[in-house]
């Protein structure tokens, strides 16, 4: 599965807090944007880079 490991902007790594995001999120419960503040992801382009990938591993996994 595409995970990001860095984000495209600024360079940090992302892919440590992919997996709880991953998760939080699929449960449906809570809201991405809370998730991402529980987990510590403050600049906003790293936010985009975990949402926009969460809605496209969605989308593409089914063909792996």
């Amino acid at each position: 599965m595409m995970v990001p490991v860095r984000c495209f902007t600024c360079g940090n790594v992302v892919a440590e807090h992919w997996e709880a995001f991953d998760e939080r999120a699929n449960e449906g419960d809570e809201d991405p944007e809370k998730v991402l503040d529980d987990l510590g992801v403050d600049r906003y382009c790293c936010r985009r880079m975990l949402v926009s990938h969460k809605d496209l591993v969605d989308v593409v996994s089914p063909y792996q």
